[in-house]
C-alpha cells in the first residue's frame, strides 16, 4: 500500500529534488515508464501535460533531459515518464540499460504550459505519435479519474501494433468511460493490424471525429508529424486559435537567436564584454544586450542547451566571477543561484565573466 502523506506535504520544486525509481513497466519491445517518488512522501501538485527536469549521470558526465509526465495528478503521491529507447542516445540507453528501482535521480519541476487544464468545457481531440503520447496520456487519465463531463477523442499514430504504446489502458479507460472515445492508427499493417493503416488524413479524421472542427485540439510528437497535422488542420478551416503543440524536443533556439547565431542579426549596440570558459578555454565577445549562449554560438562554440527560454536547465553552469541579468523561466533553484548558478540561455552580462564551461 502506498503511504499517505501527511495533509499539506507537497513536494516543493525550490528544496526537494531526489526522487527514487517505485517501479519499471515494459510498455513496448523499446518504450518503459518508470514510476518515481520522493524518499519520504510527498504530494505532487501539477497540471496534466506538464513536464520535469532531470540531472541523469552517464559516463562521469551528468546530462541534463526534459521528459513530460505521463502520470495523472490525480494520482498525487507518484509521476511517472515514459521513455523511448533512441538508438545512439546516451540517456534512453543508460536508462532503459542501467536505471533500477531504488536508484535515485535528481528534478525539478513539474512546469510547462502545455495542458488541457485551463481550456473550460469545449470537448478535446488528443492527437499522438510515438512516444509524444505522454502528455496526452497525462491528460486521459486526469479526465478518466475525474469523470470529466468533456467528450474527448483521443488518436494514437504509430509504426506498427507492436509499438502502440498504452494500449489496454487507453482501451480500459474507453470501456469504462462513455466520454472517451479512443482510436489507433498504424503506419504498417504488420502483425495482423487490422485497423485504421497509413498516417492521419483529413478522411481518416472526419471517421474518428467528425465534428473535429469543434473541438479544443491538443497535438503531441515527432517535428515532422506535428508539422503535417498542422498544415492539415489549417487547410481543413480549423480555429487555430484552438490549437495547441508540445515538442518532446525543444527547439535548438528561438528565431531571433537562430538569426543572431547565423550572423544576420543587425549589430548589437551598447558594450561588449569578455565571457571566458574555462573549460572550453574560449573567450568570446558578448554583447549587453544578447544572451551568453547565443553570443558564444555566434563564436562557433557548441554548448549544452534545450529549451532556450530558461525553463529546462540545460544550460546550467556556474560562474566564477563577474555579473549577469538573469530573467529565467523556472529552470533553476534559488540555491543553485544563491550558489552562483547560471542559465546561460537567458543570462546576459553585465560585466565580464568567467564561466565554468
Amino acid at each position: 500500500m502506498t503511504p499517505r502523506s501527511p495533509v499539506g506535504t507537497y513536494w516543493d520544486p525550490s528544496r526537494d529534488e531526489t526522487l527514487v525509481c517505485r517501479q519499471i513497466r515494459d510498455e513496448t519491445p523499446d518504450v518503459r515508464t518508470f514510476v518515481l517518488s520522493p524518499p519520504q512522501p510527498r504530494l505532487f501538485d501539477y497540471r496534466p501535460g506538464q513536464f520535469m527536469t532531470f540531472e541523469i549521470p552517464v559516463g562521469g558526465m551528468v546530462h541534463t533531459r526534459c521528459y513530460t509526465l505521463s502520470s495523472s495528478p490525480t494520482r498525487p503521491h507518484r509521476v511517472s515518464i515514459t521513455v523511448k529507447r533512441t538508438p545512439g542516445g546516451p540517456v534512453s540507453n543508460w536508462l532503459h540499460d542501467h536505471f533500477r528501482v531504488g536508484d535515485r535521480l535528481n528534478a525539478i519541476g513539474p512546469m510547462g504550459e502545455f495542458t488541457c487544464d485551463e481550456e473550460g468545457d469545449r470537448d478535446l481531440l488528443l492527437l499522438s505519435a510515438g512516444s509524444g503520447i505522454t502528455p496526452l496520456m497525462s491528460m486521459a487519465r486526469a479526465h478518466h479519474d475525474l469523470g470529466d463531463r468533456r467528450d474527448v477523442v483521443f488518436v494514437q499514430s504509430a509504426r506498427t501494433s507492436v509499438d502502440v504504446i498504452f494500449a489496454d489502458e487507453i482501451a480500459m479507460m474507453a470501456r469504462g468511460h462513455t466520454g472517451l472515445r479512443a482510436a489507433t492508427i498504424c503506419e504498417d499493417a504488420a502483425g495482423g493490424w487490422n485497423g485504421f493503416t497509413g498516417r492521419l488524413s483529413p478522411s481518416m479524421l472526419s471517421l474518428i471525429a467528425p465534428d473535429f472542427r469543434e473541438r479544443e485540439v491538443f497535438v503531441c510528437g515527432p517535428t515532422g508529424f506535428m508539422d503535417a497535422v498542422r498544415m492539415m488542420m489549417a487547410e481543413a478551416g480549423f480555429d487555430m486559435g484552438r490549437y495547441h503543440e508540445e515538442s518532446f524536443v525543444f527547439a535548438a533556439l528561438s528565431a531571433a537567436e537562430q538569426q543572431e547565431a547565423e550572423g544576420d542579426a543587425p549589430p548589437a549596440s551598447g558594450r561588449t564584454y569578455k565571457v571566458e570558459f574555462t573549460r572550453s578555454r574560449r573567450t568570446i565577445e558578448a554583447p549587453e544586450d544578447t544572451s551568453i549562449l547565443t553570443a558564444a554560438m555566434r563564436a562557433g562554440m557548441r554548448l549544452p542547451s534545450s529549451c532556450t527560454q530558461g525553463v529546462c536547465g540545460t544550460c546550467k553552469s556556474k560562474l566564477v566571477s563577474g555579473q549577469v541579468q538573469m530573467n529565467h523561466a523556472g529552470g533553476i533553484r534559488q540555491r543553485e543561484i544563491d550558489q552562483g548558478m547560471i542559465l546561460i540561455c537567458c543570462s546576459r552580462p553585465i560585466s565580464d565573466l568567467v564561466i565554468e564551461r
